[in-house]
C-alpha cells in the first residue's frame, strides 16, 4: 500500500482474515472472549497488523459513550513504588485498548481533587494506590453517578469501592520482625512512617504483634517523614536517648533504613556488627547502600496489573479476582546476630 493509499478499514481486515466486519469489531474491542474462537481472533489480529489497520477509537468511544482512559491516583511520585504500579497497570491497559493517566495528588494522602473540569466525563475509571476511599470523592462521586473505583493497597474494611487489590502487608512486617528476633535481638526500634494511612497502621500493628510474642523481648517506636534524611534524624535521636540501645531496626520503608545507616555512620556503629536495620518495599536503594538492605519485596508491577484488570472486569461487569498478593523477604548484609552483651 503506498502512502497515497486509502487507509485500510475494518472492512479490508474482515476480507484478510475471512471473517466478518462485526467480528473484527469484537476482536479489536476485545469484547471476543467466548464469542469467538482463540484461533480466530488471531487472524484478525495478523490481518489488523499486516494491513496496518488502526480502528478509529474517537468515534468508537462517542458511540459507547466511553473514554476508555483510566485516572491512576497516587499519593506521591518520589517512591518509585508507585512508578512501578503505574508500569503494570499501563501495560494490561495498552493489551485492551485503553490508556492510563497519572495523577500524583497535591494533597498527598487527603482529599484529591478532580483534575478536570468533570473526572466522570472524561474517565471510564479510576484506580488509585495507598489512599483512603474517601479522599476519592471528588473524583468517583457522591451523588449515585459513580464512576467505577478501584482501590489499592487500602482498608479493605472501608465501603465505596467496586474491588480492592491488596498486598499482604501484614505478613511482610510479620516476617522481616521474625527475621531479626530470630537472630537473638530483643531489643528493637519500629522506625515508622508518620503518616497516616492504612498501610502504615497495619504494620505497626503487626510489628508489635510480632515483638509480643516473644519473651524479653522489648519494642521502642519512633515516626519520621517517609524521606532518608527524616529516617536519619529519627533513628539518631532513638539511638542516643538513655536507656538500652535498640540492636535492631525495623524501618517502614527503604528509605527510613538508608537514613538509619547513616545515622549509624554518624554514631560510630557499624551495620551489622552493631545494630542491625531492615527496610520495606525493596526499592533499587536497597542494593544502592552499603552493606545492601535486608527488606521486604513488594511486587508493584503486579498490583498495577491486577488493579487495571480488575477495573476493566468491573466494566464488563465480571467479578475481579481476589485474593491478597503474597511478599517476600529478602535478607541481604544489613542484618546479623546482636552483639554480645558485654559487663
Amino acid at each position: 500500500m503506498t502512502e497515497h493509499s486509502a487507509r485500510p478499514t475494518s472492512r479490508d481486515v474482515a476480507r484478510a482474515a475471512g471473517v466478518s466486519q462485526a467480528t473484527v469489531s469484537l476482536v479489536l474491542g476485545d469484547k471476543w472472549r467466548g464469542r469467538v474462537s482463540e484461533r480466530t481472533a488471531g487472524l484478525v489480529r495478523d490481518a489488523s497488523r499486516t494491513l496496518g489497520y488502526r480502528p478509529n477509537l474517537a468515534a468508537r468511544n462517542l458511540r459507547l459513550g466511553t473514554t476508555r482512559t483510566a485516572l491512576l491516583v497516587v499519593p506521591a511520585l518520589t517512591n518509585e513504588f508507585f512508578a512501578r504500579v503505574y508500569t503494570g497497570a499501563a501495560e494490561v491497559a495498552a493489551e485492551h485498548g485503553f490508556g492510563v493517566l497519572l495523577y500524583p495528588s497535591p494533597e498527598g494522602t487527603g482529599p484529591a481533587r478532580d483534575p478536570f473540569a468533570s473526572a466522570r466525563a472524561a474517565l471510564d475509571g479510576v484506580i488509585a494506590s495507598s489512599m483512603a476511599t474517601a479522599a476519592l470523592d471528588a473524583l468517583s462521586g457522591t451523588d449515585g453517578a459513580h464512576l467505577p473505583l478501584v482501590m489499592l493497597d487500602s482498608d479493605p474494611a472501608a465501603p465505596g469501592a467496586a474491588a480492592r487489590v491488596n498486598v499482604d502487608i501484614a505478613d511482610g512486617m510479620r516476617r522481616v520482625t521474625e527475621h531479626l528476633l530470630g537472630l537473638g535481638h530483643r531489643e528493637l526500634l519500629h522506625v515508622a512512617a508518620d503518616v497516616d494511612s492504612w498501610t502504615f497502621r497495619v504494620r505497626a500493628e503487626a510489628v508489635a504483634d510480632a515483638v509480643r510474642n516473644v519473651p524479653g523481648a522489648a519494642l521502642r517506636t519512633v515516626r519520621a517523614d517517609l524521606e532518608v534524611e527524616a529516617g536519619r534524624a529519627a533513628a539518631e535521636q532513638a539511638l542516643t536517648t538513655p536507656g538500652p540501645r535498640p540492636t535492631a531496626l525495623v524501618c517502614d520503608g527503604d528509605m527510613l533504613a538508608a537514613g538509619a545507616c547513616k545515622a549509624a555512620r554518624r554514631l560510630g556503629l557499624r551495620v551489622p556488627e552493631d545494630l542491625s536495620v531492615s527496610g520495606f518495599d525493596d526499592l533499587a536503594l536497597a542494593t544502592a547502600v552499603e552493606p545492601e538492605l535486608t527488606t521486604v519485596r513488594l511486587p508493584a508491577e503486579q498490583v498495577g496489573r491486577r488493579g487495571m484488570d480488575a477495573l476493566l472486569r468491573v466494566l464488563e461487569g465480571r467479578r475481579p479476582e481476589g485474593g491478597d498478593l503474597p511478599v517476600s523477604l529478602v535478607v541481604r548484609g544489613s542484618t546479623a546476630p546482636p552483639p554480645a552483651r558485654t559487663g
